[in-house]
């Protein structure tokens, strides 16, 4: 990565976006076969958020270039976004500050995947929650990794 390589936002039809970067793909790919690089370092589609597309590249034209007569691009200017505003959006949020205590999460892994459960408490240092199981006769506090669970519904 170069150091005057810019991230852009490119505004999509919803739901099309990797349309918009297979199209996108194939004329960066076309244009190095042909012996011309355009300065585009990488394509980034980030997850959950819909109809928006991010390229990372030296100049303007040639994102202009890359965009031109692609039927589900709605931007007529690209939005130059900040490293760190991009980053925000590519990376993941840890599962301990997506639950909070009461809220009714599935078990992904582990003996118990499938089953769902009430989480009791959260142990932010040792990644950990601590979860007593739903369909259980009785309730006994099981304390396991939090990249176990993924958040079902709001509880209480």
């Amino acid at each position: 990565m170069s150091t005057s390589t810019k991230y852009y936002a490119i505004r999509t039809t919803m739901g099309r976006e990797l349309d918009v970067v297979l199209i996108m793909e194939n004329r960066v790919q076309g244009l190095i076969k042909r012996g011309k690089n355009i300065g585009v370092e990488a394509l980034v589609i980030p997850p959950g958020m819909r109809g928006y597309v991010f390229i990372e590249a030296d100049n303007l034209s040639s994102i202009y270039r890359l965009m031109s007569n692609i039927k589900y691009v709605k931007t007529v200017q690209p939005m130059i976004v900040s490293s760190e505003e991009l980053e925000r959006l590519v990376k993941p949020k840890p599962i301990t500050e997506l639950v909070s205590i009461g809220d009714i999460v599935e078990i992904v892994r582990g003996p118990f995947r499938g089953m769902k459960a009430q989480v009791m408490s959260i142990n932010k240092s040792k990644n950990t929650v601590t979860v007593s199981i739903l369909e259980a006769a009785f309730a006994v506090p099981i304390e396991i990794p939090s990249e176990y669970v993924k958040p079902a519904r709001e509880g209480g």
